[in-house]
Order: C-alpha cells, then sequence, then structure tokens
C-alpha cells in the first residue's frame, strides 16, 4: 500500500493498494444498487409458514458476517401474498427500524420482514464486502436520516440518496478481500478466546467438588486425599476491612503517596507502585458488593472493601469465584458484606498446600493465556478501526 499526497485526500482515501491512481466518484447509493424492502406473510394463515424460503427478522442479524439459515420461513404462496421479495447471495441485509444499521451478507437466497431496506450491489458497480465494510457509514446516515414517532424507521427512498465515495470496481473489490481476510482472522482469534473462556468454565467446575462432594472430578496426579471443610479465615492470613480515613478515589500525591481502593474503584490502580502485598479485595458496600478482583502493591484500603491476604492467593481467588459472594450481602439500599462472615464462611479445599499452589497456579497461567489472546484481538480490531478511516476516502 502507499500513502497519499494530503492535497488529493479529499477523493481519494489516505491509504491505497499499488495501481490503483484514479480518483474515487461520489455516487449515489441508489445508482451502484437496488434497496429492497421486506414484508411478513399473515401469521394467521399456516399455508404462508414453514416452508423452503428463509425469512429473516432484525432480531436475527448482526452477530454474523454471512448468513444463511433463518429462524422463521414462508412458503412460496407467503411469498406471493406478501410485500417480501427474494434477495440474492450477496445481499447486503440492512436493518431499518428499531436498531437501525446492523448489516450481514446473504450466503443464501432469502427474503425479509418489513424491518430492512436491503441493499442488493449491481455487480457491475458495487461489491458486496466493500459496502458491507462501510456499515458505520451507513449506520449513521440511517440513524441522522430515519424518522418517525413510534420508532426511527430509514425509507428504502432515503437510502437510495445516500452518497458514497467510490473507487472502480477492481479497487472496491481488493478493499473487500481484504477486509474480509481481516475480519476472517478476528473471527478466528475471537473463536479462539470463546474456546479458552469455555475451557475455563469446565476446568472451573471440574476441579472443585461439586455440592456433596469431597473431592473435584479432576486432579493433579499425586493427590488422593479428600478435600476438607474449613472457614476461610484457617486458610488465609488475614481477612479485614479498610479504613473510613481513606477516601475512594483519592489519586496519587505527595499527600497521598498510596492509592486507595474503595468499592467502585476497587480496579483502579496503577502498576507503578512496589509489589509487596497480596490481596484479594472484594467490594463489600453497594451494588458491587461481592465482586472479586486481585491486586498487589502498597495501597490504602477504604472501609467499603474487604481485603483477604494469603501466601496462595492465587487459589483462594479461584476458590472464592466458585462461590456467589453476593449471597453475604444483606441489606436493601446498600447492601453490605462483612468481614466476620467472610471469615466464616465454609468451603472445600485440599489438605495440602502443595495441591491449592498447582491448582491456583494452573488457573493463574490460563488466566494470562486468556488476556494474551484478549490483547491479540483487541489489537486487531483497533488495527480494523485504523484502516477503516484510512482506506476509505
Amino acid at each position: 500500500m502507499a500513502k497519499i499526497d494530503d492535497s488529493v485526500k479529499k477523493k481519494v482515501p489516505e491509504l491505497r493498494f499499488k495501481g490503483f491512481t484514479d480518483d474515487w466518484e461520489e455516487r449515489k447509493l441508489g445508482e451502484l444498487s437496488n434497496i429492497v424492502g421486506g414484508g411478513t406473510p399473515s401469521t394467521s394463515n399456516s399455508e404462508y409458514w414453514d416452508g423452503d424460503i428463509d425469512w429473516y427478522a432484525p432480531a436475527e442479524i448482526g452477530e454474523q458476517r454471512y448468513v444463511s439459515k433463518s429462524k422463521k420461513t414462508i412458503t412460496e404462496l407467503g411469498l406471493k401474498k406478501s410485500s417480501a421479495r427474494i434477495l440474492p447471495v450477496g445481499t447486503v441485509l440492512f436493518t431499518s427500524r428499531a436498531g437501525i444499521g446492523n448489516t450481514a451478507i446473504l450466503g443464501k437466497e432469502a427474503t425479509t420482514n418489513q424491518g430492512f431496506q436491503s441493499i442488493v450491489p449491481n455487480p457491475n458497480k458495487l461489491d458486496s464486502y466493500f459496502i458491507y465494510s462501510r456499515t458505520n457509514e451507513l449506520k449513521r446516515y440511517g440513524e441522522v436520516t430515519g424518522a418517525g414517532s413510534t420508532f426511527v424507521e430509514v425509507s428504502g427512498k432515503q437510502m437510495s440518496k445516500m452518497s458514497i465515495m467510490i473507487p472502480e470496481l477492481s479497487e472496491q473489490k481488493k478493499i473487500g478481500s481484504f477486509f474480509e481476510q481481516l475480519d476472517n482472522t478476528i473471527a478466528l482469534h475471537q473463536r479462539k478466546l470463546d474456546l479458552l473462556k469455555e475451557q475455563k468454565k469446565g476446568y472451573l467446575q471440574k476441579m472443585f467438588p461439586k455440592n456433596g462432594a469431597k473431592v473435584p472430578e479432576l486432579r493433579f496426579e499425586g493427590f488422593t486425599d479428600d478435600w476438607e471443610e474449613r472457614k476461610l479465615n484457617e486458610n488465609v492470613e488475614n481477612i479485614g476491612t479498610g479504613r473510613s480515613s481513606f477516601k475512594a478515589g483519592l489519586d496519587y500525591s505527595e499527600q497521598t503517596p498510596y492509592e486507595v481502593l474503595g468499592s467502585t474503584s476497587v480496579i483502579s490502580y496503577s502498576d507503578s507502585f512496589d509489589h509487596s502485598g497480596n490481596f484479594v479485595l472484594t467490594a463489600r458496600v453497594g451494588a458491587n458488593a461481592g465482586n472479586l478482583y486481585k491486586h498487589s502493591g502498597n495501597v490504602k484500603i477504604s472501609d467499603n472493601t474487604v481485603y483477604i491476604q494469603s501466601k496462595n492467593l492465587e487459589f483462594i481467588f479461584y476458590l472464592l469465584t466458585k462461590y456467589d459472594l453476593k449471597k453475604l450481602a444483606f441489606g436493601t439500599g446498600q447492601p453490605l458484606i462483612k468481614a466476620s462472615e467472610l471469615k466464616n464462611l465454609k468451603l472445600f479445599s485440599p489438605k495440602t498446600f502443595g495441591e491449592q499452589q498447582k491448582i491456583g497456579s494452573f488457573f493463574k497461567q490460563l488466566d494470562e493465556t486468556i488476556a494474551l489472546h484478549q490483547r491479540k484481538l483487541d489489537l486487531l480490531k483497533e488495527q480494523k478501526k485504523g484502516y477503516l478511516q484510512k482506506m476509505f476516502a
């Protein structure tokens, strides 16, 4: 790709593939495609439904880039008796009401209800993935242009009038292919991340005893003893509540050399502090009561927070994630968890410190892997945002 001189940015994007130098043209969307609405056959006539024709509703659009199977189907008679129209493969479905601007590309011929103004590209003028990649522009236009008293809706006539800058078709296809590959990579990383999160859920279920059991379903080799039910304060070094003389949300300064953690700021901390203490923190007051966070460093803790110190921090943290701490909270206006309640909380844990360490280290490594994949995914999404800004005029 090559950068473009600022003087021509208005007619060409900042970033282009080599070999393309012509100015982009401003065209109306209706000159490049047909904008097609949908329709709904009478729901009281069973002869119109459960046929072979896919029929989409807006709620089905937004998660997938390509769609090829709808939740509901209609018959040929239902198609004839309604304003629904068959849309070809490559149509960009565009929701036009009750959530304007969700899009998907048809991978199989289908119809829609009236909550769409779908874009059927002229194959000689407009590439499907090129216009799909401009979903954000389509959405903004629809939201600004739409009207209505009950709910905002954009019409097909309005969508046809939308002005867009486009290059000739071969460059469109090049750009469309680039974003399709990028979206495929993002989707692959998302699937990996989702799989890791599901695996973690499975391990949490199998590596801690289920209700009534004294051993988990899955264990590390060499450990065979039953787990013991103990109070939480028998498994940790200290459980306490912060002090009211510190206010949550204070900025770091010469006067407050340690960060202050409270129920609403419990996860906002700076890595610049020396790591000298390990805590599991749980908000004890308010809507966040029972939320768990790990922290290492020199901090001051407000009276809205309960802290738990342990040599085996990781195991304690994951042990507590298996228990809904919100159950310990009482009160309606400002739910409260007392440190004394946490101290007396009975939980099953291994007899040996070594097994606790194994379990804690296992989940810590798994969380680190999940965080790594999350960072990669976030980076790809940020890169896509940058390309979207620079590759369209």
